[in-house]
């Protein structure tokens, strides 16, 4: 059995616990609301507790959904032509996952918002079964090249969005075929990328940070062609520490 099956196997098997609890707890409210002598706040609680069944029972639908998903989400081939080299696309990555999202119940949405000569890019994977995740960066305006204000600030914006669903769907990129370009210098990111990179190691626990100084030394000797996943694998570290943070 492949681990791809095995790991679908054990979240569809873990979304029938909670759905089973949500129907005794559906039951027992239903047979409290025939009686006339249950009083206010029991009815209250067993809706409280119907509540939390219902957003483990999401929870659960959305695991299990986002496991089955995960095999068939294919590796993107950066297309996209720059100065500064090729990039995956915001339409490339949308026109691959659209597909696949909607087979499994899932949408994507984005949130932008205007800071002090940055934008903060907020992306939301909802599951039809009511649960969502989501995960946010902030970016600098991108003022490389002869951009004006407008230009700078849809730049980083489309940055944000293709970076953001790449964290949430655990996306990666890939180059077209180099004919032999392999022995080529390895190009590294740009000051722009590499500030992105930067900004989120910054905001990672010491042990992340370690283990990126380790690999790289620093943000600037990152490879061009590692950037996406890197800043992607950042995102989603700060992400599940904001997370964990909120829960104290």
């Amino acid at each position: 059995m492949s681990n791809a099956v095995a790991t679908t196997q054990e979240a569809a098997l873990s979304v029938e616990a909670p759905r089973n609890e949500a129907t005794a707890i559906i039951q027992v409210i239903e047979r409290a609301a025939m009686n006339p002598d249950v009083d206010i706040d029991k009815m209250e609680r067993l809706l409280q507790m119907q509540e939390r069944v219902m957003d483990r029972q999401a929870s659960a639908d959305y695991s299990a959904a986002m496991a089955a998903m995960q095999s068939e989400i294919p590796s993107i081939t950066r297309r996209g032509k720059s100065h500064n080299g090729n990039y995956a696309s915001l339409e490339d990555i949308v026109d691959e996952v659209r597909p696949i999202l909607q087979r499994h119940g899932f949408a994507v949405s984005f949130r932008v918002k205007t800071l002090d000569r940055a934008v903060e890019v907020t992306g939301v994977l909802m599951h039809r079964g009511g649960h969502r995740e989501e995960t946010a960066m902030i970016l600098p305006a991108d003022t490389s090249g002869s951009k004006n204000a407008v230009q700078a600030f849809g730049s980083s914006t489309s940055y944000g969005k293709r970076y953001v669903i790449c964290s949430l769907l655990n996306i990666t990129t890939r180059g077209e075929d180099d004919d032999g370009e392999s022995s080529a210098p390895t190009k590294l990111v740009t000051s722009f990328q590499s500030a992105q990179i930067a900004k989120a190691l910054a905001a990672c626990p010491e042990t992340t940070q370690e283990w990126f100084a380790s690999n790289y030394g620093d943000a600037s000797k990152v490879p061009k062609a590692k950037f996406d996943s890197t800043i992607a694998q950042l995102s989603k570290i700060v992400a599940q520490q904001e997370t964990a943070n909120a829960g104290h």
